[in-house]
């Protein structure tokens, strides 16, 4: 394994020899681990069938390990490749409300943090618009605000940018940037992009089930691309 600097000892996400599989003798992850510092936005690259999806939602507690251990701080949202999985009410500002239901908030409150969210990924005036009418990029961001809306301290994100366009995919990682950097939300983004890793603090490779490199971004991209290079 190749190690950039310590990972500050303040993680917000940590995975201590993780391993997961649907059969014993087919192990998914095996002895994973990964730290993500506080307020800090990294992403988990590796080729497909390497773990990522698993990982995160081991991470987001949808699975449970066959062995290790997670500690992540709460509460946690989680976004989905496709919004659709997720937003479940007709129109935008109730399925942000929607999240908040179970937090025995007035309606004032819940009125509040549904329109801090939605301004926070600047749809501040899609409160009444159909989700149907919205386009992949626009949903992903409503599911971003639910877990504003939660007040969540770590936002994990499978591939979402995966259904959208070149221009909507940017625009989506650079706002999840702005969103830790001035909420100081801890984000951790599964991709298999190199181009979004300009906007992370960080990232980790993940092959065969297990965490082989994790540091800058920069030295990550350029390894990937020296591989890819060899493969053709």
């Amino acid at each position: 394994m190749t190690l950039d600097a310590p990972i500050s000892q303040a993680a917000a996400i940590r995975a201590i020899d993780l391993s997961f599989g649907w059969l014993e003798d087919k192990a998914i992850l095996q002895s994973c681990a990964l730290e993500v510092p506080k307020g800090e936005f990294w992403m988990l690259l590796g080729a497909n069938g390497s773990g990522k999806s698993t990982l995160l939602r081991l991470l987001a507690g949808l699975l449970q390990p066959t062995g290790g251990e997670v500690q992540i701080s709460p509460p946690v949202g989680f976004v989905f490749q496709n919004p659709d999985h997720q937003l479940v009410m007709p129109t935008v500002g109730a399925d942000v409300a929607f999240g908040l239901v179970r937090e025995k908030l007035s309606t004032a409150e819940i009125r509040q943090r549904v329109e801090e969210s939605l301004t926070a990924v600047s749809l501040a005036a899609f409160q009444r618009r159909p989700i149907y009418a919205l386009s992949g990029g626009q949903k992903q961001r409503v599911a971003i605000a639910g877990a504003i809306a939660r007040h969540c301290d770590v936002l994990l994100l499978d591939e979402p940018t995966a259904l959208l366009d070149p221009d909507s995919q940017l625009e989506l990682v650079a706002q999840v940037q702005t969103l830790v950097k001035k909420r100081g939300i801890t984000a951790l983004w599964v991709t298999h992009r190199l181009e979004e890793l300009e906007y992370c603090d960080g990232a980790f490779l993940l092959e065969s089930g297990r965490v082989v490199d994790r540091g800058d971004p920069d030295r990550l991209k350029r390894r990937l691309m020296q591989t890819e290079e060899v493969e053709d």
